[in-house]
């Protein structure tokens, strides 16, 4: 068995897709329409036959208000792993990511947290 699809809820699929895409470097895999949204999925430019991110709507109140929950406590909802979160950090930071927690020693890993302007905040970790 193995991870094949994993999602987060996102207020606005649009700009999701181009923050996901534009700004943080993942590829677009899947674009479907489906109902009044659209099945959007993202890849790893690393891994295009892996795991795939759905940004999902957040049209129903128990997503919003976990949603929001987990980001009024500080809770990232997801981890991306990195090679280099220094330069990682630094490259967002040019593009004008804002970050709720510079890069962080934790032991064997480093960890930083983001805000993706789409009502989450998401963790980058180098192992």
């Amino acid at each position: 068995m193995k991870i094949v699809v994993t999602s987060i809820f996102v207020e606005d699929q649009d700009k999701a897709l181009e923050f996901y895409t534009e700004t943080l470097g993942f590829i677009k895999k899947q674009d479907v329409p489906a109902g009044e949204f659209r099945w959007i999925t993202v890849v790893s430019p690393d891994n295009q036959n892996g795991t795939e991110l759905v940004l999902e709507p957040n049209d129903n109140q128990a997503a919003k208000d976990y949603q929001n929950s987990l980001f009024e406590q500080g809770i990232p909802v997801t981890m991306f792993g990195v090679d280099d979160i220094q330069k990682e950090y630094e490259r967002l930071l040019e593009h004008g990511v804002k970050f709720t927690m510079e890069p962080t020693k934790m032991g064997e890993i480093t960890l930083a947290v983001f805000d993706d302007t789409c009502g989450n905040l998401i963790q980058i970790a180098q192992l």
